[in-house]
């Protein structure tokens, strides 16, 4: 009879590990959700939460919140959207998956876009998808990388494999410009004026302004702050394809 309250620990003992054993098991999914538009995080949220087998693990509008909070969250998803208010979507990714093996990051976003695609797969994304598709397809797709799956679609995958094989294609208008021009340029997109520019590179700054207008001319645009941000377009394009 002594023997009966050793036999009912061990059973009660047993009983705590099957049920532990059992949540493990059955764990949910944890899903972290990152966009700048709150009535989307929420709309995420409530589609999560409505499921049985995933779980709403935090959310962030920005960057900075989201390397704060994710370090809490322990989420196995993350769903990104591609801009944010202060950062790109794309790095943070990068860094996520650096900072969290385990993490499968999913690309969120209104638009299609090639290169925004490609530097999404560069960056360790498992997929990338638009906002215009349903809410049970979202759901899918986070189920689908949670398992190890990708998203991406194998062609273009290949267009990916192919152009990182490649050097990267010269910009027909950047063509144009004389290598004076093209160093001219890239201050200008650095925000230098014409006198700041004329003191880095040893010229007379009346010089400088008449490659300015030429340069202007051959691009076929009225402003500086127009080529400007045409140059500093093909430098982040660029520096995508490199990394």
């Amino acid at each position: 009879m002594q023997e009966l309250p050793l036999l009912a620990a061990h059973f009660t003992l047993y009983c705590k590990q099957l049920l532990i054993g059992i949540r493990l098991v059955h764990m949910n999914t944890r899903v972290f959700l990152v966009d700048d538009h709150e009535v989307v995080r929420r709309g995420l949220a409530s589609l999560i939460s409505g499921t049985d087998d995933l779980e709403f693990a935090g959310e962030a509008g920005t960057v900075q919140d989201t390397l704060t909070r994710m370090t809490t969250a322990n989420a196995k998803v993350v769903v990104l959207d591609v801009r944010l208010p202060d950062g790109d979507g794309i790095e943070l990714c990068r860094e996520l998956k650096a900072n969290y093996s385990e993490l499968q990051c999913l690309m969120l976003t209104s638009y299609s876009d090639d290169e925004a695609l490609m530097a999404a797969i560069l960056a360790g994304a498992s997929g990338y998808i638009l906002k215009q598709i349903n809410g049970n397809s979202i759901l899918d797709a986070i189920r689908r990388v949670a398992k190890g799956e990708s998203l991406l679609d194998p062609t273009v995958t290949t267009k990916v494999l192919e152009r990182l094989r490649k050097p990267p294609k010269q910009d027909e208008l950047l063509m144009r410009l004389s290598p004076q021009e093209r160093k001219i340029l890239d201050l200008i997109a650095q925000g230098l004026t014409n006198r700041e520019i004329a003191e880095k590179i040893f010229l007379a700054e009346k010089t400088v302004k008449n490659y300015v207008s030429n340069l202007l001319s051959k691009l076929n645009m009225g402003h500086r702050s127009e080529a400007a941000a045409y140059a500093a377009r093909v430098s982040e394009r660029n520096r995508y394809i490199r990394d």
